[in-house]
């Protein structure tokens, strides 16, 4: 796979996901989303919550990431670090977690998982789950994430929202 240009369009879907009185939203973010860490972090930073804010974006149906700014920092945890090697965005977070990305060589089968693997347990999504979905090579990306929708009670929510999208722009 060549590495992705400025031009080439980036397929998928970021929705920002807010929890807030006990009440879950799904909002979908713009598509540049999909293309930098800086445009996801910023949209859901203007997100004003008193409850959980985070993003939840497949990736060309190759890779998930979730991102979950804070007052600490931003946290963020990303499905295959391999996908550095070919993604701007994996690239980007792999850079800010300072881990190096796979090298090329590596077996392209196995799935590389890198960041806080306890991003959502607060939620309900203990880190050794998400490790176990990560670890799902059987499934996309879109079904991982409703899997982690799901454990974390939002479900509906997140499926109605995907539901709602351009079947073109997913």
């Amino acid at each position: 796979m060549c590495p992705m240009s400025e031009q080439d369009p980036v397929t998928g879907f970021a929705i920002a996901v807010v929890r807030e009185e006990g009440k879950w939203r799904c909002t979908a973010m713009p598509s540049d989303a999909l293309r930098e860490l800086d445009a996801v972090v910023t949209e859901l930073r203007k997100m004003r919550s008193t409850g959980a804010v985070f993003g939840l974006l497949d990736v060309d149906d190759q890779f998930f990431l979730v991102v979950r700014p804070g007052p600490g920092g931003v946290q963020l945890f990303l499905s295959d670090a391999a996908a550095a090697l070919d993604y701007d965005i994996a690239a980007d977070a792999l850079d800010q977690l300072r881990v190096e990305p796979p090298a090329e060589d590596d077996d392209d089968d196995e799935v590389w998982p890198e960041g806080a693997m306890d991003i959502l347990a607060d939620l309900g999504l203990p880190a050794a789950e998400l490790a176990v979905i990560a670890g799902e090579v059987d499934l996309y990306p879109d079904e991982q994430l409703q899997i982690v929708a799901q454990r974390c009670g939002f479900a509906d929510e997140f499926g109605r929202l995907l539901d709602s999208l351009d079947p073109i722009a997913q």
